[in-house]
């Protein structure tokens, strides 16, 4: 890894927004907002965090990354298409019939996708018995897993945080994509989550609330290592980068018509 990543993983994260829009806007489908609000945690796990070999995607001993928000798969897709999983030219097929690439990733289609998500809730805990399971073998691979924050409205995420503290997972990391936004309103307006922190806390997670589209600040919390699983709260904007979906729930789902796909990409730059 080059000594400073930082130029690197914004370069990345850029090329994955601008790619992933064209994606939607061609297929007429996706989950844009959601997509932007996680470009810069994948572009930082991808280029400036993770140990993974495009070459073996099944590497005994490679870092394990789940997207539990598995309906974001504009952003794991060109996540894993700039890191060198599949070709360029896989990415214009996006939700078409026969696609590999299609609403939810598929472990049997996409190599890097390491389990199959869209139900939401279920990510958490795969990630989990992936922990345990490096922990019972001793080997040092550490497990990573992307949640939206809507979906901390599902119980087996509680479940899964139970036992992690119990186990003291340190090589798990859970990061909460915490853009307050879910489909169709506010986090807090459909089922409150706040004060999340304490909640993780209690559960005997090390909590650290970074800004989620600062790349130095998620390099730092995501590097970080201790003797507990740890929670990143990464406070993210939904639609980030694109004036009219910043912060707008239809952006949730939403896709863009001809001119609003040719204003982003003016602004994506």
């Amino acid at each position: 890894m080059q000594n400073d990543p930082i130029p690197l993983i914004r370069a990345r994260a850029l090329w994955m927004r601008r790619t992933a829009f064209t994606m939607v806007h061609r297929a007429q489908l996706g989950h844009p907002g959601g997509d932007f609000s996680a470009t810069d945690i994948l572009a930082t796990l991808y280029f400036g965090v993770m140990r993974h070999d495009p070459a073996r995607p099944a590497w005994e001993d490679r870092d394990r990354f789940i997207m539990s928000k598995g309906h974001a798969t504009g952003a794991i897709y060109t996540a894993l298409c700039a890191a060198g999983y599949f070709p360029e030219d896989w990415l214009p097929s996006y939700m078409q019939n026969g696609s590999p690439l299609n609403g939810h990733p598929n472990r049997n289609y996409v190599p890097g996708v390491e389990t199959n998500t869209g139900p939401l809730g279920h990510g958490f805990p795969v990630a989990l018995g992936i922990a345990i399971a490096g922990q019972i073998t001793g080997r040092d691979y550490r497990t990573y897993v992307l949640t939206g924050d809507g979906e901390q409205q599902e119980g087996s995420n509680w479940e899964a945080a139970m036992v992690a503290g119990h186990r003291r997972l340190a090589n798990l990391t859970l990061i909460i994509d915490r853009n307050r936004l879910q489909q169709g309103a506010g986090t807090e307006e459909t089922s409150g989550l706040d004060p999340l922190d304490k909640k993780y806390e209690a559960f005997g997670f090390e909590v650290q609330m970074v800004d989620g589209h600062d790349v130095s600040a998620l390099l730092g919390a995501l590097t970080a290592k201790g003797d507990r699983p740890r929670c990143i709260i990464a406070n993210t904007v939904k639609g980030k980068g694109v004036s009219f979906m910043e912060n707008v729930a239809k952006w949730h789902h939403g896709v863009p018509n001809d001119a609003e796909f040719a204003q982003a990409m003016a602004e994506l730059v």
